[in-house]
C-alpha cells in the first residue's frame, strides 16, 4: 500500500534534547519501503521517535513493528496472562481493571524506574514501541535518556575505568518493582538470576559507543568486591540519568513512541490510580548480544 504523498513531505523535528524527534506527515498504516527507509534512518539518528495522531488497530501496530524485525511474544503479566487473545505480540501496559476485577494489563499506576527493556536476557530486544489508547490528564509521562550522550560525557578517568568491565543485569523484578513470574526473589546481586553484558558497548548499526546499564536493582560488576561494584554503579547511574541527557514525553491518545532499546533507558512517572491509562506495546527481538 502506498503512502499518501511523497516521502519529501515527511518532516523530522528534533526535540532539541540529547535524543528524540517527532516525525510528522506519516500514517503508520501506510508505510512503504521508501518511507520506512526515512523512518529507520531517523530512528538511528535520534534513538527515540514520536508519531502523533495515529489511528492503529493491533494488526496495524504489529505490521509496522515487524518492519524492524521479528517480534517477541508478550511476557507473562502479574495476573498470569501472557497476551491479548489472538495477538501474542501485544503487551498491555495499564492500570485498568476488567469486568472480572482483574487487571487488563501490567505495571499499574506507580512509578517505573529507569531501565532498559529485558536486559537480563542473553540477547535483549533491540526496539520497543508504545501506542497510547487512553492517557491520564496528568502524570504518566515517559522519560528517555541517551546512553550515547552518557558515555560521551563521562570524565576521562571514569571512561577508562569502565572499559572492559561487565555488569550483571538482574531478572528478578520488572521496572514496576513486581516479581517476575516463576522467579524466586533474592536481593543479593551475586546470586540473583540475570546475565552479564559489557558496561560499554558499540551500537551494532551505527558503531557509536554507549553505556549499557540495564537497571540498577540487584546489578553488580563482575570481578569487583561488592562494595566497589556498588560505588562504581552508583557513580555511573548518577551520571547517566542526569536531566541534561534526557527527554520527557507527555502523552496524548494516538501517540506512538518508538525507541532504540540498545542505546536508551526510560522511566515512567506515576499517575492517579483513579485515572485510566491504556497502552499497547510491541517489542522487536534483538539480533545479537550487546558487544563491546
Amino acid at each position: 500500500m502506498g503512502v499518501p504523498g511523497p516521502t519529501e513531505a515527511v518532516e523530522v523535528v528534533p526535540t532539541g534534547a540529547a535524543l528524540g524527534a517527532e516525525v510528522r506527515g506519516v500514517d503508520l498504516r501506510r508505510v512503504d519501503d521508501a518511507l520506512f527507509a526515512v523512518v529507520h534512518a531517523a530512528w538511528l539518528a535520534h534513538s527515540v521517535l514520536l508519531f502523533r495522531g495515529q489511528s492503529l488497530s493491533d494488526d496495524d501496530l504489529v505490521a509496522f513493528s515487524r518492519r524492524f524485525g521479528e517480534l517477541d511474544w508478550a511476557p507473562v503479566q502479574e495476573n498470569g496472562r501472557r497476551f491479548v487473545e489472538g495477538k501474542p505480540e501485544i503487551y498491555i501496559v495499564s492500570n485498568v481493571l476488567g469486568a472480572d476485577g482483574q487487571p487488563i494489563g501490567s505495571l499499574g499506576a506507580g512509578e517505573a524506574v529507569w531501565h532498559t527493556d529485558m536486559s537480563y536476557l542473553p540477547q535483549p530486544p533491540k526496539a520497543s514501541m508504545l501506542y497510547a489508547l487512553e492517557v491520564p490528564p496528568a502524570g504518566g509521562d515517559t522519560h528517555f535518556a541517551s546512553m550515547h550522550a552518557a558515555y560521551d560525557a563521562l570524565p576521562g578517568e571514569l571512561k577508562r575505568r569502565v572499559h572492559g568491565l561487565e555488569a550483571k543485569h538482574d531478572g528478578t523484578y520488572n521496572s514496576g518493582g513486581f516479581l517476575r513470574a516463576g522467579v524466586t526473589p533474592t536481593d543479593d546481586p551475586r546470586t540473583s538470576p540475570g546475565h552479564l553484558h559489557p558496561l560499554v558497548c558499540r551500537h551494532p548499526e551505527t558503531g557509536r559507543a554507549m553505556l549499557y546499564l540495564g537497571r540498577r536493582r540487584n546489578a553488580c560488576i563482575a570481578g569487583l568486591p561488592l562494595d566497589e561494584s556498588e560505588a562504581l554503579l552508583d557513580e555511573l547511574w548518577s551520571h547517566a540519568t542526569r536531566p541534561g541527557i534526557a527527554w520527557a514525553h507527555h502523552w496524548r491518545p494516538g501517540d506512538l513512541v518508538l525507541w532504540d532499546n540498545r542505546s536508551t533507558m526510560h522511566r515512567r512517572d506515576p499517575f492517579d490510580a483513579a485515572s485510566r491509562r491504556v497502552m499497547h506495546r510491541t517489542q522487536v527481538k534483538g539480533e545479537a548480544p550487546p558487544a563491546a
